[in-house]
């Protein structure tokens, strides 16, 4: 099986983030779980390097009402579907114009040419997460994730 970044980043999340453990209190032997899970030693490493630069991410302020215009780069890897699906978690206020702009970063940290409506999803669980005042955000999210509420809600 070919594991890559983000199956790391999803074993973590289930394992470990979500359950409010510590990934800092003992990375090594967390790497060891890892390793013995079957994830190959780079893309753990990637993964780690993936959650250490979330978290020095510093928010800042983005105009609410300002309109994305996403770089060439973005629009090859962020189809129109995960496009549309952030501007729906922007419109009923599951994400922030900030922390869209963390997921579109944390996304394109990914370096994976076909990002997922469900690699996106994911994505914005993490970085919801990770951002202080956001448990609501996150609770909302995380029932779309899990399928707890509709995914379209009209």
């Amino acid at each position: 099986m070919k594991e890559n970044v983000f199956d790391v980043l999803i074993y973590l999340f289930e394992n470990y983030i979500e359950d409010d453990a510590n990934l800092v209190s003992d990375p090594d032997e967390i790497r060891n779980e890892l390793l013995e899970a079957g994830f190959p030693q780079a893309e753990i490493s990637k993964a780690f390097a993936w959650l250490e630069s979330l978290a020095e991410q510093q928010t800042v302020n983005t105009n609410a009402t300002a309109c994305r215009i996403y770089s060439t780069e973005e629009l090859s890897r962020l189809d129109v579907e995960c496009r549309g699906y952030l501007l729906f978690l922007e419109q009923c206020g599951i994400l922030s114009a900030t922390n869209r702009e963390l997921v579109i970063d944390r996304l394109m940290a990914l370096e994976e040419d076909n990002i997922t409506l469900d690699d996106l999803k994911w994505v914005v669980l993490l970085v919801l997460f990770s951002q202080p005042n956001e448990e609501v955000a996150f609770a909302r999210m995380e029932d779309l994730v899990y399928g707890n509420i509709p995914q379209r809600w009209h």
